[in-house]
C-alpha cells in the first residue's frame, strides 16, 4: 500500500481550510450511527497492513504509540480499537477539530475504512509507556486525595474504576495517558471547545474549577496500569519496525 504524505506547507493549507469548514459545520452528534466508524467496526483487521499504515501515524505518535509525555501528542498504545476508530472517523468527517492530524488521517494518506480497521486494531495491541506524563501531586498529598474523590464522584460511571474505559460505549481508556494531554482535553470539553465531546460529560464537569480539573486529572495520571499492558521498560522499541 502506498501513501501520499502531504508536505508541511500542505498541512498548514489544509488545516486552515478545515478550520473554516468546521466553523460552518455546526455541532455534530456525539456518536451518531452510520459513516466510516460503523463500516470499519465490521471489518476483519489485517495486522500487516496495520503496521504499514501506522508508520504514517508514527511521525507524531512514535513507532511505539507512546506520544509525548509533555502532552503534545497523546499516547495511543493500549487504547481500545473502538475509541480509536471513532476518533479517527470523527477527525476525517470534521466532527473533531484537529488541523495537525487531519491531512494525515485522510483516505489519500492512510486508506479507506479497511485501513482504519487495520491500523486501529494494531495500535490497540501496542504495550503502553510505563512512565507516562504525570501531574504534580503525589499520593499522600491532600490534592491527590481530593482528585481521587472527584474521580469517584464524577467519572467512574463512564471511565471505570481506574480509568480503563468502556469500549462498547466508545468511552476511552484514560489510565496511563499523559497528564498534560488529558488536562487540555478536559478543559476543552468543559469549556465547549471540543465539538465531538460526549454531552453527558460536558454537563458532568461544567462546574469544575481549574484546580479541581487539575486534581482529578493528576489522580488519573498516577493510577497504576496493569503491568501486563505495559512495555517492559522506557527503552522498549517496537520490533515491528526493525
Amino acid at each position: 500500500m502506498k501513501f501520499n504524505l502531504l508536505s508541511t506547507a500542505g498541512v498548514v493549507v489544509v488545516g486552515l481550510a478545515m478550520s473554516s469548514t468546521v466553523l460552518a459545520a455546526g455541532k455534530a452528534e456525539w456518536n451518531a450511527d452510520g459513516g466510516e466508524k460503523d463500516v470499519a467496526m465490521t471489518l476483519t483487521p489485517d495486522r500487516e497492513n496495520g503496521i504499514e499504515v501506522y508508520e504514517v501515524c508514527s511521525a507524531c505518535h512514535l513507532l511505539e504509540g507512546w506520544g509525548m509525555t509533555n502532552g503534545t501528542f497523546p499516547q495511543l498504545a493500549g487504547q481500545s480499537r473502538e475509541v480509536l476508530v471513532k476518533q479517527l472517523a470523527d477527525i476525517r468527517a470534521l466532527n473533531r477539530d484537529n488541523p495537525t492530524m487531519y491531512p494525515f488521517a485522510l483516505p489519500e494518506s492512510i486508506g479507506d475504512e479497511q485501513a482504519m480497521a487495520d491500523v486501529t486494531a494494531y495500535i490497540a495491541t501496542l504495550p503502553m509507556n510505563p512512565e507516562n506524563g504525570k501531574g504534580e501531586w503525589a499520593e499522600g498529598t491532600p490534592e491527590f486525595a481530593e482528585g481521587k474523590k472527584l474521580y469517584k464522584d464524577n467519572c467512574i460511571q463512564c471511565h471505570g474504576d481506574h480509568g480503563e474505559g468502556m469500549p462498547d460505549k466508545f468511552y476511552p481508556r484514560i489510565e496511563g495517558q499523559h497528564y498534560e494531554y488529558m488536562l487540555r482535553q478536559f478543559e476543552w470539553i468543559r469549556d465547549g471547545k471540543r465539538r465531538n465531546a460526549n454531552p453527558d460529560m460536558v454537563k458532568q464537569i461544567k462546574g469544575f474549577s481549574n484546580k479541581e480539573m487539575k486534581m482529578v486529572i493528576n489522580w488519573v495520571s498516577r493510577t497504576p496500569v496493569d503491568p501486563k499492558d505495559l512495555a517492559p521498560s522506557v527503552d522498549w522499541q517496537n520490533p515491528d519496525y526493525d
